[in-house]
């Protein structure tokens, strides 16, 4: 029995496969979460235990005859997966259904759908739904299937599909390369921000952390902020100013997931390179989330794969509200360095402890003070001119130059060495305190 796809409705089953390997098992409270942040309605939720998945429906066939009964009672125009389907048990699980089946991947990729805003995140997501599509095009044209075959009778679905295919390819392309150009645009616009020697710091966490709540708090924006899963997904940059250490970039980013589908990561890259590209990560976590262990396993996994394993990070534990007689502070690690900050961002409180915790770690090998230069250091002030660390020039009686200095210590000593003087001696001669 054939059937035609329905064109929309949001009434859905919700399957999850309870098995035996914890590196696999998903989080039915979180399917749950993301079927809601999806605007599904859920009219059941099945738990499978299922240890051996089956090759062509995933579960076993008793329960597929089970769900395509209560899918005809429940009236649901869709079932939804908590797991990764391949296109062949799509297919199979809907033509006993006789309706649209969605596996996890399918889920998220409809979730970001929604949320993307601007012409970047667009991009994004229709590449990884078209990626995601290549592999399940023929469910498109089973309409086409249905003549006898044989001699004569094999070419229009053939053709179809295969000018869709072509048309997917063309297009694939198209987008691929609009985002190298996106990527070539932000890579110039933090070349930029490090000539300035601007830090750029990024918000990363697990989705619905309160990332961008603690994003509107820290910088007094108005970001889009809800507590559903994936409320901000196009990234967003604002410059912050900080006691001692002068401007940084903040930039909120994406949430990450449990097995966040490899084809996001891939479409994502652009923006996931604001955070591999960071001077500092504040790794954003729920302390209130009984399951926030595993949450930040997941985060690390996810760096790690856009290569920003190796940054620093400063741990973030937010929602303090939430927990009763914890108060804000800042842990620090055996050599007096922030490693961990405890804060409110909805009532705000511990968010100057924040602001202090970047300032130290940002502020390590950064030099912020007043150099005194004579006039024959006319060379040196020019290349501190030319390279933007003068915050502000004054002079002394001498008709020497005052000048309020912001650059990387390192920096500083190749100029000084450069000139031919030892920059821990120079420096300490120079320094007004």
């Amino acid at each position: 029995m054939f059937f035609e796809r329905h064109g929309g409705g949001e009434r859905a089953i919700l399957v999850h496969l309870d098995g035996q390997d914890p590196e696999a098992r998903e989080d039915p409270q979180e399917f749950q979460e993301l079927a809601i942040s999806a605007g599904a309605e859920t009219v059941a939720f099945v738990n499978v235990a299922r240890h051996r998945p089956s090759a062509k429906f995933l579960i076993g066939s008793g329960k597929v005859e089970e769900l395509r009964d209560q899918v005809k009672t429940e009236h649901a125009d869709l079932v939804i997966f908590n797991h990764t389907l391949t296109p062949s048990q799509e297919r199979n699980l809907e033509k006993v259904f006789e309706c649209r089946v969605l596996d996890r991947t399918g889920l998220i990729l409809d979730i970001f759908a929604q949320r993307a805003r601007t012409h970047e995140g667009k991009l994004q997501v229709e590449l990884a739904q078209l990626e995601h599509m290549s592999t399940r095009l023929v469910r498109g044209w089973t309409h086409l299937e249905r003549q006898g075959g044989g001699i004569g009778l094999r070419g229009p679905g053939e053709t179809q599909l295969e000018t869709d295919r072509r048309l997917l390819r063309v297009r694939l392309r198209q987008i691929k390369q609009r985002l190298e150009k996106v990527r070539s645009q932000r890579e110039q616009a933090r070349r930029g921000r490090r000539r300035a020697d601007i830090p750029s710091v990024s918000l990363v966490g697990y989705t619905n952390a309160g990332k961008s709540t603690l994003f509107n708090a820290v910088t007094r924006s108005e970001v889009y902020a809800a507590d559903q899963l994936f409320a901000t997904l196009d990234p967003t940059l604002r410059r912050l100013e900080l006691n001692d250490l002068g401007p940084v970039i903040l930039a909120d980013t994406v949430g990450f997931i449990r097995h966040l589908p490899h084809k996001l990561v891939e479409a994502f890259r652009a923006t996931l390179e604001e955070s591999s590209n960071s001077d500092l990560l504040l790794h954003v976590i729920d302390a209130h989330e009984p399951e926030r262990m595993a949450q930040i396993e997941q985060v690390m996994a996810v760096l790690t794969e856009i290569g920003a394993q190796g940054l620093p990070i400063l741990e973030v534990y937010n929602k303090l509200d939430l927990l009763e007689g914890v108060e804000p502070q800042i842990q620090r690690d055996a050599d007096g360095k922030p490693v961990r900050v405890w804060v409110s961002a909805r009532d705000g409180r511990g968010l100057e402890l924040i602001k202090q915790a970047v300032a130290e770690l940002l502020g390590e090998d950064l030099f912020v003070g007043t150099l005194q230069l004579g006039q024959n250091l006319g060379r040196l002030r020019a290349q501190l001119f030319s390279l933007g660390a003068v915050q502000s020039e004054a002079h002394d009686e001498q008709g020497g130059s005052l000048l309020a200095i912001r650059l990387p210590r390192a920096e500083l000593n190749r100029l000084v060495s450069r000139e031919g003087m030892e920059p821990a001696e120079f420096i300490e001669q120079h320094t007004l305190q």
